[in-house]
């Protein structure tokens, strides 16, 4: 279970607004049934506007596939919670901040982990682009909205979980626990483009770095502290949403979305040592829907690897590309 990750990277843009802007669009969110779509699982090219303040919750839950029919100590399950909050500093820059919670669960009840992980904080720029590129204004007409929408965003996570929980045997698994120890980076840039009213496209394209960390002593190690770094991740995604419903007279809207989520994990190490069992390429297929009423979405999909080549693949049950499924829920709202 060494490549079981914390699963943190893409939450720092994950900040999606209703119908003008994530992990957001432009329009503004449910106060608007018009205009361009959001995706579920990946940054949108939008900024929230000015002076307005962002809620979000999210929950996303793993289901491990397991190989042995014996109740043991591979992964059952993984429970992933965040709440951020936004604020748009002009209509062209945003700020956020979020705060997870992670419950991982074995099948045979032996080493389960919960706890505060790591919080994360981002800054987004927004950008359109109409006969040049131009920061986004703080007023956009429908015909605005139709132009190519694009972002840059930067965020870091800091080391608030704890990077050093122990299995009955008194072990740090670097996997399991809550914090990686050191800040995480993360830089990533989106464009979006309404089709025509009713379609919306969306690119997102984004790197983590991770810092090696000390652990403390354990058994493991001969009683000696030692070091880990997990593998960079590279995410590039796309997403077509498809304006179903609308409703003025409610302030309703339902879209259906589909993404395509690739991954790609470097190694992981440990005390400089690149480590079995870690790494490899993965694509996901994520269906959906957001709903919009007034100032409030909620959005659900089901994200399912459908593409994985992972190094050593036997050795990652409990990591990334080892999913039955993964459920996906958020709601957020702006004020």
């Amino acid at each position: 279970m060494k490549g079981y990750r914390l699963a943190l990277g893409t939450a720092l843009a994950m900040v999606a607004l209703p119908a003008t802007a994530h992990h957001g669009v432009a329009g503004l969110g449910a106060a608007s049934l018009e205009g361009p779509g959001a995706p579920l699982e990946q940054s949108s090219s939008a900024t929230l506007p000015k002076g307005k303040v962002f809620t979000y919750f999210k929950v996303d839950y793993a289901d491990w596939k397991t190989y042995t029919p014996e109740t043991d100590d591979e992964a059952d399950y993984s429970t992933f919670w965040m709440a951020g909050l936004g604020y748009g500093v002009t209509s062209w820059l945003s700020l956020y901040a979020f705060l997870p919670y992670h419950d991982k669960v074995d099948e045979n009840d032996d080493f389960n982990t919960h706890g505060w992980a790591d919080a994360a904080i981002n800054a987004t720029l927004g950008f359109t682009y109409d006969d040049g590129f131009k920061l986004v204004p703080e007023r956009e007409s429908l015909d605005d909205l139709e132009d190519w929408h694009f972002t840059v965003y930067a965020g870091a996570t800091l080391p608030t979980g704890n990077p050093n929980l122990r299995d009955s045997d008194g072990n740090i698994d670097k996997g399991k626990s809550t914090g990686f120890g050191e800040p995480t980076f993360t830089l990533g840039a989106t464009a979006s483009k309404m089709l025509d009213e009713r379609w919306t496209l969306n690119f997102d394209i984004s790197n983590l770095w991770f810092q090696q960390n000390t652990y403390d002593a354990d058994p493991a190690h001969g009683g000696e502290s030692f070091t880990g770094q997990f593998g960079d991740e590279f995410r590039f995604n796309t997403a077509a949403i498809y304006k179903a419903y609308t409703n003025p007279e409610h302030r309703f809207r339902l879209d259906l979305l589909g993404e395509l989520n690739y991954l790609y994990l470097g190694r992981d190490k440990e005390d400089g040592v690149a480590e079995r069992g870690t790494g490899g390429h993965i694509l996901y297929l994520t269906p959906g829907v957001r709903a919009y009423w007034n100032t409030v979405s909620f959005a659900f999909g089901v994200k399912l690897p459908i593409s994985t080549d992972l190094n050593e693949d036997d050795e990652q049950q409990g990591a990334e590309g080892k999913e039955n499924y993964r459920l996906i829920f958020s709601i957020s709202a702006l004020f």
